[in-house]
């Protein structure tokens, strides 16, 4: 009896072990391939390999095309609709998200108080936080946010004028959640609740913006 194609063993493997099957094929490292990938560390890489974050399918393109392998070896491409690929994204503290991009190349399963599925497209380093007080509650506004919410947050999507964001002020360990305005170069934050005693904060370029909201979670 024959032995065990490459297809049947590909068949078997996890994410995880695919990327770091293919990667042995190509015989190049893990700072090799994220640098043909266009990523500055390699951390990424091996946290994929490891399971502890699961890339999404842009990243797994790259990864492909870089090793010289068609997508399908990883994936089906029709799988980018199904929220299961998406994987799941990190519920953490105000004070971890203040530090975020300092932490989330190394940040561990246990360091998460739970891992949470995220249904919406997301770039790998999202997290969830779990909204604190009332500064964002408007339940006659287009948005409004609870105390015990959960949002989800994107570092990698762009602030705009009018985005709902997570930012680190510079004289605080902690992130806190807000509305980004923008006008005429300066940037100010408010929150929504109209009956909050800070309506406007000007914020300099010290403070340093976490994220920002992609979806709103419910109350666990």
């Amino acid at each position: 009896m024959c032995g065990n194609t490459l297809s049947d063993k590909n068949q078997t493997m996890e994410i995880k072990e695919k990327i770091k099957y293919y990667r042995k094929q190509a015989k190049i490292s893990q700072e090799l391939l994220a640098e043909r990938c266009g990523w500055t560390s390699q951390t990424r890489i091996s946290n994929y390999e490891k399971g502890i974050r699961v890339p999404v399918l842009s990243d797994l393109r790259k990864i492909a095309a870089a090793l010289g392998y068609p997508l399908t070896v990883f994936v089906d491409e029709n799988v980018e609709a199904g929220p299961d690929f998406k994987g799941k994204v990190p519920l953490i503290s105000w004070v971890q998200a203040g530090r975020w991009e300092e932490i989330v190349d190394n940040f561990q399963p246990g360091d998460a108080e739970d891992w949470l599925q995220c249904p919406v497209g997301h770039s790998p380093a999202t997290f969830v936080l779990r909204v604190r007080g009332d500064s964002m509650f408007n339940p006659h506004g287009r948005h409004s946010f609870a105390n015990g919410d959960l949002i989800f947050v994107d570092p990698d999507r762009t602030a705009e004028n009018g985005s709902l964001v997570v930012i680190r002020l510079d004289d605080s360990k902690e992130a806190t959640f807000k509305m980004l305005m923008i006008e005429e170069g300066r940037k100010y934050i408010k929150p929504l609740n109209p009956d909050w005693p800070d309506k406007i904060m000007e914020i300099n370029e010290d403070a340093s913006i976490c994220g920002v909201v992609i979806f709103q979670g419910k109350k666990i």
